[in-house]
This record gives structure tokens, C-alpha cells and sequence, in this order.
């Protein structure tokens, strides 16, 4: 089964342009390094009356929007191997010193694919 790393961020959403600009260099070096696939989310119906919503669970502020991201790997260890690469990767440096988004508000794990449909 598949191996998936995933993230929820909160992006204020006149920061767009600018995150997909970093969304899309990251895709391209994830993928170089040998991600299977590489997924970032806008979002644009967040809120629910039946479970907790991800304006919660992202503690967005007013002009702000979640973003759900995840990157598919063969296994655990083809993700740390990945990663290892992409991490030493020099085009990394080209990456926004200032990132467009709250790094104190983003969520990450990785995780095992259990179903595959």
C-alpha cells in the first residue's frame, strides 16, 4: 500500500498567486526526487454542521482559507529516501524565505494507506 504525507494550512487568500507560485515549484521537486503524486488543495466549501470543520480545525482568520495538501509515495521508506533528496535539493534554496501562509497553523503526518479504491 501506498504511503502518504499530508498537510492542512491556512492561507490567507490574497496570498494565492504567490502560494500556488511555491505549490508548483514544490510539485515539480517532489515528483523530480520520485513522488508519486503530488496534490494541493484549495479551500472553497470548509464549513460543516457534522463534524468539525477545517475553519476550525485550521483556526482560520477572517480573509483566510485551508488548504489540504498530500504527496503519495511507494512506502515509508521511499518517502524518507525522497525526502532525503528533495531536502538536499539546491533549487530547495529558491524556495520564499517568508512563506505565504502561517507555518505555526500548518498540520502534517505521515500516514499509511489502508484502503485504495
Amino acid at each position: 500500500m501506498a504511503y502518504v504525507d499530508g498537510f492542512v494550512l491556512a492561507v490567507p487568500k490574497k496570498n494565492k498567486a504567490a502560494y500556488l507560485k511555491m505549490a508548483r515549484s514544490g510539485a515539480k521537486l517532489w515528483k523530480k526526487h520520485g513522488a508519486l503524486e503530488y496534490r494541493e488543495c484549495w479551500g472553497d466549501d470548509i464549513e460543516t454542521s457534522f463534524a468539525v470543520s477545517f475553519k476550525k480545525l485550521a483556526k482560520l482568520k477572517k480573509g483566510e482559507t485551508a488548504v489540504f495538501a498530500y504527496v503519495v509515495f511507494r512506502s515509508r521508506a521511499h518517502r524518507d529516501q525522497v525526502n532525503k533528496k528533495l531536502m538536499s535539493d539546491p533549487e530547495m534554496s529558491n524556495m520564499p524565505k517568508k512563506m505565504p501562509f502561517d507555518m505555526k497553523r500548518m498540520a502534517f503526518g505521515g500516514f499509511t494507506s489502508v484502503v485504495h479504491a
